[in-house]
C-alpha cells in the first residue's frame, strides 16, 4: 500500500509539469546554490545543483521547496592583468517526480550568502529569536519590508506583496521593471505574483559580490548566464541566492543589450 501511494504521489508531481509543458515562461524560481563556483578552480562541464528555496505556485500545482534545479559550468576565465574573472553557466534541468525535465532560464538576481542571511534576520528592534517566527519583521534584499503577522510586504508606503509560509517563509509579489538596471517586469504574459523568497519585488542585479551580470541568458545564446568580477577574483559561494526566470520566446535584435 505504501509503495502504491508513493508511486501515485510521484506520478501526480510529474503530471503537474508535464501537463503544462514544463514550467510556464515568465515563472520566477528562487534557488540556493548547493556548492561554490570559483573562477580559479571550476571547469567547463562541471555540474551545478541548486534547490528551490520557496514553494513556487503554478497554474495546476507548485514546485515544492527543495526541488533540484540542475545546470553546468560553460566557460571560466580566471582574473588576469587586463581581464576580469568570469563564470558562464546555465540551469537547464529540473528534477521532479523521478523525472528530469528540460528548462531554459535566465538570471534576474544573485545575492551572497551574507545578504541572504541578513534578509532572514529580524529587523523589528528585538533580539534575534525573541519573537515567534510568525510575527518577525524582516527586510528583503532590495528594500521591501515584510510584516509576517499581518502578512503584508511594503516598499515604503506601498503594499507590493504578501508573505506566505509553506514549510519555509517567502513572499509572493509581482516583479517590477527596473529599466536603468536592465530588469524587466512580467514577461510572456505571466503577470502572476511570483515567489521571491528573500528578494524584493524590484531586486535586480548582484548583491554582496563585486560582480555584475554581463549576460542574463534571456537573449541569444539563450540560457547562458555570465557573471563577471569587478574586483579581481570571482567566487560565487555555496548558499548564494538566485532568482531564475523561465525563458519566454524573446530574441535579441541588433544592438539590444542583455537584461534580466
Amino acid at each position: 500500500m505504501k509503495s502504491m501511494l508513493l508511486l501515485l504521489s510521484v506520478f501526480a508531481l510529474s503530471a503537474v509539469l508535464v501537463g503544462q509543458k514544463n514550467v510556464p515562461a515568465g515563472t520566477i524560481i528562487p534557488v540556493t546554490l548547493n556548492s561554490s563556483l570559483d573562477a580559479k578552480s571550476c571547469k567547463p562541464g562541471q555540474r551545478i545543483v541548486a534547490q528551490v528555496a520557496q514553494d513556487v505556485p503554478l497554474q495546476n500545482g507548485k514546485l515544492k521547496t527543495g526541488t533540484r534545479v540542475v545546470g553546468e559550468v560553460l566557460e571560466v576565465t580566471p582574473a588576469g592583468h587586463s581581464q576580469p574573472a568570469t563564470i558562464a553557466l546555465r540551469f537547464d534541468k529540473i528534477e521532479i517526480g523521478g523525472q528530469t525535465l528540460p528548462l531554459s532560464t535566465d538570471l534576474r538576481t544573485l545575492a551572497s550568502p551574507l545578504e541572504v542571511e541578513q534578509a532572514q534576520a529580524e529587523s523589528s528592534g528585538f533580539e534575534r529569536g525573541s519573537e515567534p517566527p510568525w510575527s518577525q519583521t524582516t527586510t528583503q534584499i532590495g528594500g521591501d519590508v515584510v510584516y509576517r503577522e499581518p502578512g503584508d510586504v511594503y516598499y515604503g508606503s506601498k503594499m507590493v506583496g504578501r508573505s506566505v509560509y509553506a514549510g519555509s517563509w517567502g513572499v509572493l509579489s509581482r516583479v517590477e521593471a527596473v529599466p536603468e538596471a536592465g530588469c524587466r517586469g512580467s514577461v510572456a504574459g505571466n503577470d502572476s505574483p511570483q515567489a521571491l523568497w528573500v528578494f524584493s519585488h524590484n531586486a535586480c542585479g548582484v548583491y554582496g559580490y563585486d560582480a555584475v551580470i554581463t549576460h542574463a541568458g534571456r537573449t541569444n545564446p539563450k540560457g547562458k548566464i555570465v557573471v563577471a568580477s569587478t574586483g579581481g577574483d570571482l567566487k560565487i559561494r555555496s548558499g548564494s541566492g538566485l532568482l531564475l526566470r523561465v525563458n519566454g520566446g524573446e530574441q535579441r535584435s541588433a544592438g539590444e543589450s542583455a537584461s534580466n
